[in-house]
């Protein structure tokens, strides 16, 4: 075949390549996100009218602590700063009898008026908490509890649930039966239980720290609880799962990072669900901790009305990845009470994977995941492109939906290859 031949068939393959792609750059731009110059300002603007509602300045709104301590958690502070309808206000006042709320004034400037914002929706109660539908521990973690504050799913690791406590509480939040009314430390004394099992079992080699949220402990704390579990010998890896990142980025302040880059290697996973939640600060935040060494990856969960969209989670994860993060899992939603209104068919999940392989870099393509109920552990659900099996050929499906034959032989027996055997 002449060169001239070969780029001619390049040149339409790169043509029919385009074209599959059309739709996601038509609609690309009309997504929220955070990180656009428009939304940007209109963030701006919002923190400006909750800085003055406190009367607070620059410096309070970088302090992690006046995050903290300011946070929304009463309904009539709440209407002051966004725009409820009497019914919403009486929603909440009905859902806060029930369930727990608050939101950190960083992540109530992601609000707009719009009901669907997909930040408004993660964080002010609405009456659909009311149904009462689901179970309060369908893992079952309360059966996966050997000592102390661990959670035991798997062989090799383990989860250590060190707060309750949270920058703001996700409406759509696995753990709200932990919530309570009231932020609760795991003391100490239950920690050392904690570390005492994983130094008399040998086997766990990855622990991962989490709540609530795991970087609202103090600094001290958190220095204290990675050094004790650095000492472990066979305790290969420290992970530590947080949402501040997302929802109270001034958390990851120079002393922090400090404190991190001591107990190498360490992990963190974040929950960024939607394009809104990467703004300049969280963006910030991020690049803070990977310029520090410290590896991070996201953990999505499927919501329904916020992100169960092929093109919105699409450009999530690779607005992700400018960030540093990699796109690790996609959760399907548990059925936990009061959150039952965010799960999705099992299907968005299997069209949401099916428009990313291929449709974008492989970095961006996360693993989405059931978690079977009862404790049984992270189930991966993935399109289906082993079609058929035979002797020797498998019928396989491309990203594309080409079906091809792909050869299934045997391979030829190395070793006795290798001692010049029978190769023919």
């Amino acid at each position: 075949m002449k060169d001239y031949d070969k780029r001619s068939i390049a040149i339409e393959r790169a043509s029919i390549l385009k074209s599959r792609i059309d739709d996601y750059l038509q609609i690309r731009d009309n997504i929220l996100r955070g990180s656009s110059p428009e939304e940007s300002e209109n963030i701006e603007k919002r923190k400006i009218n909750i800085l003055d509602f406190f009367k607070a300045s620059e410096e309070d709104w970088k302090d992690w602590h006046w995050q903290i301590k300011n946070r929304i958690t009463e309904v009539d502070t709440l209407k002051k700063l966004i725009y409820l309808s009497e019914e919403e206000v009486e929603d909440i006042r009905q859902v806060e009898k029930r369930f727990r709320w608050a939101v950190s004034p960083y992540y109530l400037s992601l609000i707009n008026d719009d009901k669907m914002n997909p930040v408004r929706l993660q964080s002010i109660p609405t009456f659909l908490e009311l149904k009462d539908s689901g179970e309060m521990d369908p893992m079952g973690e309360e059966y996966t509890n050997p000592a102390g504050c661990i959670t035991r799913r798997y062989p090799d690791r383990l989860i250590i649930n060190v707060t309750n406590e949270c920058a703001m509480y996700c409406r759509h939040c696995q753990r709200r039966r932990n919530i309570d009314t009231k932020d609760n430390h795991t003391s100490k004394e239950t920690i050392m239980e904690s570390i005492e099992y994983i130094k008399n079992n040998t086997e766990i080699r990855d622990v991962l720290i989490t709540g609530g949220d795991a970087l609202t402990l103090s600094d001290e704390m958190l220095d204290w609880l990675l050094g004790e579990l650095k000492k472990i010998e066979h305790l290969e890896i420290i992970r530590i799962g947080t949402r501040v990142l997302v929802t109270m980025p001034q958390r990851i302040t120079g002393n922090l990072v400090d404190i991190l880059k001591k107990y190498p290697p360490i992990y963190i996973n974040t929950h960024f669900n939607h394009p809104l939640e990467i703004t300049q600060e969280s963006k910030a935040a991020c690049e803070r901790l990977t310029e520090a060494g410290i590896p991070l990856g996201n953990q999505a969960v499927l919501l329904n009305g916020i992100n169960n969209d092929k093109y919105v989670m699409r450009l999530l994860n690779q607005e992700l990845l400018k960030c540093r993060v990699k796109p690790y899992y996609i959760f399907h939603a548990k059925n936990v009470k009061g959150t039952m209104h965010f799960n999705t068919s099992v299907d968005d999940g299997i069209e949401i994977m099916e428009y990313l392989r291929g449709y974008t870099s492989g970095l961006a393509i996360p693993t989405y995941i059931i978690n079977a109920p009862g404790g049984k552990g992270k189930t991966p659900i993935l399109p289906q492109y082993l079609v058929s099996r035979g002797k020797d050929y498998i019928k396989i499906r491309t990203w594309e939906g080409e079906i091809l034959d792909y050869p299934n032989k045997p391979t030829l027996d190395l070793k006795k290859c290798l001692h010049r055997g029978d190769v023919s």
